[in-house]
């Protein structure tokens, strides 16, 4: 499923704003929801490079600020 190359996946955020894909059509893990995009394997990769800039979970971050 995964390593289809013409599946067409949603990319998907959790809580934590950390992306991934997911196959469209199945439902989602509990806590991740889309953001929107879907396309081929390599353009949601693609999009999710442009958009998640900074990998660090977003708790880490915030303690980081504390």
């Amino acid at each position: 499923m995964f390593a289809d190359e013409d599946q067409i996946f949603d990319v998907v955020v959790n809580a934590e704003e950390q992306h991934s894909i997911w196959p469209v059509g199945r439902d989602l893990p509990d806590g991740w929801t889309g953001t929107g995009f879907q396309g081929r394997k390599a353009d949601c990769l693609a999009h999710i490079d442009a958009v998640w800039t900074d990998i660090t979970p977003l708790s880490a971050r915030r303690s980081a600020v504390a």
